[in-house]
């Protein structure tokens, strides 16, 4: 009954899907307390809620950092924990990043996978269950509004509402995550001001909005001779050769004869992943470091890059190359920052679950100390989700996957994170089915109708499994 359900409602999903990547959810500055995270994050917050009332479910707006969608009867309650907020839309996309064009049988827009396709189909899944079965637990959809940044939509949810007993969130992989590395930021930095007199200086640096946890497709930088002291076609011609030297693609801009633009070029793709990207800021600082190297201007920071860096994805030249069952420690170059003369360099980096992120501080203090202008200082942690794989709940969403796709797969581990750390006895569960290429904040992010439907229908059967549950 429940396939058929969902057959029935096919076009409905679609186009439910379509609407919601078609509404810019990116995160804004707002002086609206209704509207914390900003307008648009708020319009696809009201959208959910009105097309969750339109179903026959309970809704509810949790002071605009929130809410939650919900229907059955019990004490014990299941969440469904997603994200309406999206990365930015970055650039030369095939179809426009908000509009959910159809083509060869894909939803393309940003959010398709991440995680607004997800939120339709787990949303019609309740409804296929809530229209064909009988449950004895609550069913609650959380949609979240602050995922990409720093969570404040979860953690206001949890000081107000009911944390689900068991649950899990469509924002990963299938069959299902038992382990999701840990995540903390650094930051590089150093006081620029005693440069301003040297011969070539830095003007401004633009990483065009791209959030930390991405490998940036773009940055530029400016830079200001003294022209009496370099001439600014050498600059060129040196600088061109050093572009040629790395094979890098970058873009030297002449803006007139005291200033000189650099854009570098990489390949979008999710911090977890950063060997499936190409880092446009990596790229740039090492051309930086040999440029300033070559008029003799020393700038320990961006040594330190060049040396202990560059443009790795692991840790060797850091001693943090930590590996487990979970995966290797990976790093992502995704903030470069100049103003008020500090000049910094941002790192996310994700930890397998046997990893000490005091170990992994010790090793910046070590490998920084040498360079005395350089200092570094952690912004943030996440610490790593691990269930065993023997925890019922991991073996029900396995099971589930498992039989509705005729597999035998195993539970996996991440290095993305998702609101399943934020909640007891939650993993992560879909959407992206084994080997599907990851789009999750790439350029043509897609989600496949037949993926989008197939996970509906597993959704609902994973819905049913846990109501089953004693």
């Amino acid at each position: 009954m429940i396939e058929k359900y969902i057959e029935n409602h096919k076009n409905e999903i679609i186009q439910k899907t379509q609407e919601l990547i078609q509404i810019p959810s990116v995160i804004a500055p707002s002086s609206n307390p209704r509207h914390p995270f900003g307008k648009p994050i708020n319009d696809a917050l009201e959208y959910m809620l009105d097309l969750g009332k339109s179903l026959g479910f309970r809704t509810k707006n949790i002071d605009g950092y929130c809410g939650y969608i919900e229907f059955g009867k019990g004490k014990e309650l299941i969440g469904i924990i997603g994200h309406l907020d999206v990365v930015p839309e970055g650039d030369d996309w095939t179809y426009p990043p908000f509009r959910g064009t159809i083509s060869n049988h894909k939803i393309y827009g940003r959010g398709a996978i991440d995680d607004k396709g997800p939120i339709i189909s787990s949303l019609f899944a309740m409804k296929a269950v809530a229209d064909t079965c009988q449950v004895h637990k609550r069913i609650r959809l959380i949609l979240g509004l602050n995922e990409e940044n720093d969570w404040k939509c979860i953690d206001y949810y949890k000081r107000h509402e009911e944390s689900p007993s068991i649950g899990f969130s469509p924002d990963a992989d299938f069959p299902c995550i038992y382990s999701e590395k840990a995540i903390s930021t650094f930051y590089f930095k150093m006081d620029y001001s005693t440069f301003l007199d040297k011969d070539i200086v830095i003007k401004e640096v633009n990483t065009y909005g791209n959030p930390i946890n991405v490998v940036p497709k773009l940055c530029s930088i400016i830079l200001r001779i003294k022209p009496d002291k370099i001439k600014m076609c050498d600059l060129i011609q040196n600088l061109k050769n050093i572009i040629k030297e790395t094979n890098f693609e970058i873009d030297i801009y002449k803006i007139d004869e005291e200033e000189i633009k650099l854009t570098s070029h990489g390949v979008l793709s999710h911090a977890a992943h950063p060997d499936l990207g190409i880092n446009a800021i990596s790229r740039l600082i090492i051309i930086l470091s040999k440029i300033f190297d070559l008029y003799k201007i020393k700038i320990e920071l961006f040594d330190f890059f060049a040396t202990y860096i560059n443009t790795q994805y692991y840790g060797e030249n850091l001693g943090i190359n930590f590996e487990d069952n979970s995966g290797k420690l990976t790093l992502n170059v995704g903030d470069f920052y100049f103003k008020n003369n500090i000049l910094q360099i941002g790192l996310n980096l994700r930890l397998p679950i046997t990893a000490n992120i005091l170990e992994v501080g010790n090793s910046f203090i070590k490998y920084t100390s040498p360079y005395l202008n350089v200092d570094f200082d952690r912004i943030s942690y996440k610490p790593a989700l691990y269930i065993p794989k023997n925890n019922k709940l991991v073996k029900i969403l396995c099971d589930v996957y498992n039989k509705e796709t005729n597999s035998n797969l195993e539970p996996i581990a991440i290095g993305g994170a998702t609101y399943a750390r934020a909640f007891d006895n939650c993993i992560s569960f879909g959407p992206n089915f084994p080997g599907d290429k990851d789009m999750c904040h790439q350029t043509d992010e897609f989600i496949a109708i037949d993926k989008l439907l197939l996970s509906c229908k597993i959704y609902a059967k994973a819905i049913l499994a846990l109501n089953e549950l004693e």
